[in-house]
């Protein structure tokens, strides 16, 4: 299966060359040594809004050539738990392959994934994340996982299962989960409630993030790709989480009245 681009020409540019100095441009910004790290969270707005806080993320990293990315499922397509194990995925900057040895493991552990490329189809937080890897770690392979799932239990299980196969990995493995911060509230409503999540992501605290986002009703979109992360990083032993950089909408076009935010975060 080759997957083609939904959203190029509108969340970043179809053309390689522009699209290439964009993401340059993003991950200029490092200000300390490259390291390894377990996961992280990137947002996955357009490039103009939240395209520099995902650059500043990547770029901190020495990536590896293997990475895990979960996603959330926006729309009610497809199953609420989806993976894609075969075939590539295409961007303007060519194909990237998925690696079907590391998807064919994680379906082993946690069979609730479907095989789905419904929910995929459309779907832009795992695509917008593709031409950063392309450009800053070179050759690699991907898993893609979709959840529309809110629930706690799956949530977790599916973190459990991750955790156990990347264990069992002899290269390094890097999770990326894909999130936007909270949605159309007003700039100050939203880094209040922006904060108490990025608490508990900082604290490693994936129970505390499903339930402050419930009960403060944060709309952050991958509170789910976040929680699977989390308790697959703590499992894999992380010991702390930094936070890069955190934006709003408002900051680049002035609109505080209804803005949408962006973190960055690394797991170590």
């Amino acid at each position: 299966m080759l997957r083609p681009p939904a959203v190029a020409g509108r969340f970043y540019p179809d053309d390689p060359a522009e699209l290439t100095r964009q993401i340059a441009g993003f991950a200029s910004s490092a200000e300390e040594p490259l390291r390894p790290a377990l996961a992280c969270l990137v947002p996955h707005a357009a490039y103009r809004y939240s395209g520099h806080v995902a650059g500043a993320v990547y770029a901190r990293l020495n990536l590896p050539r293997r990475f895990l990315l979960l996603g959330p499922r926006h729309f009610p397509r497809g199953k609420p738990q989806a993976i894609l194990s075969e075939g590539a995925w295409e961007t303007p900057l060519g194909r990237a392959e998925i690696d079907s040895e590391l998807a064919r493991d994680v379906k082993g552990a946690y069979p609730q994934l479907c095989e789905d490329g419904v929910a995929h189809e459309t779907e832009h937080a795992i695509e917008v994340q593709l031409p950063f890897l392309q450009s800053l770690a070179g050759d690699f392979r991907f898993v893609p996982i979709a959840l529309g799932s809110t629930d706690y239990a799956q949530l977790e299980s599916l973190g459990h299962a991750i955790a156990e196969v990347l264990r069992r990995q002899r290269d390094p493995v890097l999770m990326i989960a894909s999130s936007d911060m909270n949605h159309y509230e007003s700039d100050e409503i939203t880094r209040r409630k922006d904060g108490l999540a990025i608490e508990r992501v900082l604290a490693l605290d994936a129970a505390g993030l499903f339930d402050v986002v419930r009960r403060e009703e944060i709309t952050m979109c991958g509170f789910g790709p976040a929680v699977s992360m989390l308790t697959a990083a703590h499992l894999l032993g992380a010991t702390r989480a930094t936070l890069v950089r955190y934006a709003t909408s408002g900051d680049i076009n002035g609109d505080r009245n209804e803005v949408v935010g962006y973190a960055g975060v690394v797991v170590e």
